[in-house]
């Protein structure tokens, strides 16, 4: 979802900044989150030493998240470009280190939303990404054996969750079992030869 479907890192950056002030020191800085983009809120507990509970966090990333909602953009190929998976049959979901009332809000709000068949979230698993949960969680609202699928992401952690999890990873922006730099390229490398 985020970094794919939707540009978020500036949304989740405020949110951070103030979740450190919150429950860390305030010396959080951009540089400093920047490579941590994606790790899920366990991640964040043990990295950013913040002395909170993962639900008192997650209760924060729900309540402050939204207020910067208009920093969240969906990425401009990403309707066009679910519209034309679908139209090869393929079944959609998303994966995401993102809670689900979050990752829902967001999806809808970008008009994403209704174009997919499922959503997986960290917080419907017992590990976010890197652990394989939320990926095979998505498979098994999917309907498909994870051999049978390709999960596409952004992060070292999509890569390695798609790795563990057994499914084909295509890299976005970065490498894979396969990479691709757009998403009309995605659609390009799942279209059945011609």
């Amino acid at each position: 979802m985020d970094g794919v479907l939707l540009h978020s890192f500036e949304a989740w950056l405020a949110t951070c900044l103030e979740a450190d002030r919150r429950f860390g020191r305030g010396t959080l800085t951009r540089e400093a989150f920047l490579p941590t983009f994606g790790q899920g809120t366990d991640a964040d507990l043990r990295v950013f030493g913040w002395r909170a509970t993962r639900e008192a966090v997650d209760a924060f990333y729900a309540a402050e998240l939204p207020r910067h909602r208009d920093l969240v953009q969906a990425d401009p190929d990403a309707a066009g470009a679910l519209d034309a998976l679908r139209a090869l049959d393929l079944r959609l979901a998303v994966a995401t280190n993102t809670m689900r009332p979050l990752a829902e809000a967001l999806l809808a709000g970008a008009g994403l939303l209704a174009r997919l068949d499922a959503v997986a979230c960290a917080d419907e698993v017992r590990a976010g990404k890197p652990a394989p949960d939320v990926v095979l969680l998505a498979c098994e609202r999917l309907g498909v054996a994870p051999a049978e699928a390709r999960f596409v992401g952004d992060s070292s952690y999509d890569h390695e969750a798609g790795v563990r999890a057994g499914v084909r990873f295509v890299g976005y922006r970065q490498d894979g079992d396969e990479r691709v730099e757009t998403l009309p390229a995605l659609v390009a490398l799942l279209e059945p030869a011609r």
